[in-house]
C-alpha cells in the first residue's frame, strides 16, 4: 500500500506511515478572548446541511482503497469504555485490543505492519489499570473529567478531578464545558472556565467536549468552538456520547471550519474528535473524507484527529476480513471488551 494519502477514490493509505498514537504536535498556547471574532462567527444551517448531506454519496471508496482508509481510521480511534459497570478486567481487555486492534492474520494478508489505536479513554478510577496495561507502548490514556457528562459539579472539584487524573497518569483529559455559559451567551465565563481547565492539565493535552446536541444552534457551536480554542483547548470534541444527539456531519462541518479559521489566523493546529454514534466503518470513511477536504492530509493523523468510539473497531475489523476473504465474520469474533 502507498504511504501517501491524497484522493480517497484513487489512492491508498498506509497507517504505518503516519502511525503516531503519541501526541506530537505542539500545545495550543491560546489567545486573549476576541469578542469581535467570536460574535462574528455565523452558521448558515441550510447550506451546512446540504454540504454535509452530499458527502457520503460523493466519497465512496472500494476494495484496497477502502481497506487502507479503514486501517487509517483504526489508528485514530480513542477506544473507549465509560460504563457504570466498568471493571479492571474489562479495561485490561480493552487495552489488549488497543495494542492489537486488528488480527495479525488480517494484517499479514494486507501486507501491513502492526498498528495500534490512538488512545484508550476511561473514567478516572480506571486510569491506573489502563496505564499498567499499556506499559511499553506509545498509546496514551485519556480520562474524562470535570463532572463528566453533565459538568455540573462545583468548579473547584472539577479542577481537582483534572489534577488527580493527570497525577494518576492520564496523558489526555477530556473535559466537559458548562453548557449554560453558551446558552446564555456568557463567552467570558466559558473562556475563563476553559483556561482554568487548561491550566490544571499541566503537560496533559486537553480535549474540550462541547456537548453540541445541547447547545441550541450551529451558531452556538461555532462560537463555543472558537472560545475553547482561544482558551487553550488542544482538541475540540462534539459530545460525551451520553446526549440524545451526538456527533453529526453538520456539527462536524461547523467545528472543522472553526478549526480552519483558527489555523488560518494563528498558524496553530487544533485537533478534532467526533464522538458518540459512530459505529459503522462507512461512517468512519465519511468523517476522514470530510477532514481531508476541509483541513487537508495533516489532520488525518491521530495527533489531530480521533474518533470517540467503542463499537466502531468491531465493524472495521469485520469489513477488513470481508475484503480479505470475501466473507463477513460474526461480530462476537471481534469483541472489544
Amino acid at each position: 500500500m502507498s504511504s501517501d494519502l491524497t484522493d480517497p477514490q484513487t489512492t491508498t493509505a498506509s497507517p504505518t506511515a503516519t502511525h503516531l498514537p503519541q501526541v506530537t504536535k505542539p500545545r495550543n498556547p491560546g489567545l486573549p478572548l476576541d469578542m469581535n471574532w467570536v460574535l462574528g462567527a455565523q452558521a448558515n444551517t441550510s447550506a451546512i446541511e446540504r454540504r454535509a448531506a452530499s458527502l457520503p454519496a460523493r466519497r465512496s471508496v472500494k476494495k484496497a482503497h477502502q481497506a487502507a482508509w479503514l486501517l487509517r481510521a483504526v489508528t485514530c480511534i480513542d477506544l473507549t469504555t465509560l460504563s457504570g459497570d466498568d471493571t479492571a478486567r474489562r479495561v485490561e481487555r480493552l487495552c489488549a485490543k488497543a495494542r492489537q486492534p486488528i488480527a495479525p492474520a488480517l494484517l499479514d494478508a494486507l501486507s501491513m505492519q502492526p498498528i495500534t489505536t490512538g488512545a484508550v479513554c476511561v473514567y478516572h478510577e480506571m486510569i491506573a489499570t489502563a496505564v499498567a496495561a499499556l506499559q511499553g507502548t506509545n498509546i496514551p490514556v485519556a480520562a474524562v473529567s470535570t463532572g463528566f457528562p453533565a459538568g455540573l459539579s462545583p468548579l473547584p472539584l472539577r479542577i481537582a478531578e483534572i489534577e488527580q487524573s493527570v497525577a494518576a497518569g492520564a496523558a489526555e483529559i477530556d473535559i466537559v464545558i458548562s453548557r449554560r455559559h453558551v446558552l446564555s451567551g456568557d463567552w467570558q465565563a466559558l473562556y475563563d472556565e476553559m483556561q482554568a481547565f487548561r491550566g490544571a492539565c499541566g503537560d496533559a493535552h486537553v480535549k474540550a467536549i462541547l456537548a453540541t446536541g445541547e447547545l441550541g444552534s450551529l451558531r452556538n457551536v461555532a462560537r463555543a468552538s472558537l472560545v475553547c480554542m482561544m482558551a487553550g483547548a488542544d482538541f475540540i470534541k462534539t459530545s460525551t456520547g451520553k446526549e440524545s444527539v451526538n456527533a453529526t456531519l453538520p456539527v462536524s462541518l461547523v467545528m472543522i471550519r472553526a478549526i480552519r479559521d483558527y489555523y488560518d489566523r494563528t498558524g496553530i493546529r487544533i485537533g478534532y474528535k467526533p464522538a458518540g454514534g459512530i459505529s459503522k466503518a462507512k461512517d468512519a470513511i465519511t468523517y476522514l473524507a470530510l477532514m481531508k477536504e476541509e483541513l487537508g492530509d495533516r489532520w488525518l493523523r491521530p495527533d489531530l484527529f480521533r474518533f470517540g468510539a467503542s463499537s466502531l473497531l468491531n465493524d472495521i475489523e469485520r469489513q477488513l476480513e470481508h475484503h480479505v476473504s470475501g466473507n463477513y465474520s460474526a461480530g462476537y469474533r471481534h469483541a472489544t471488551g
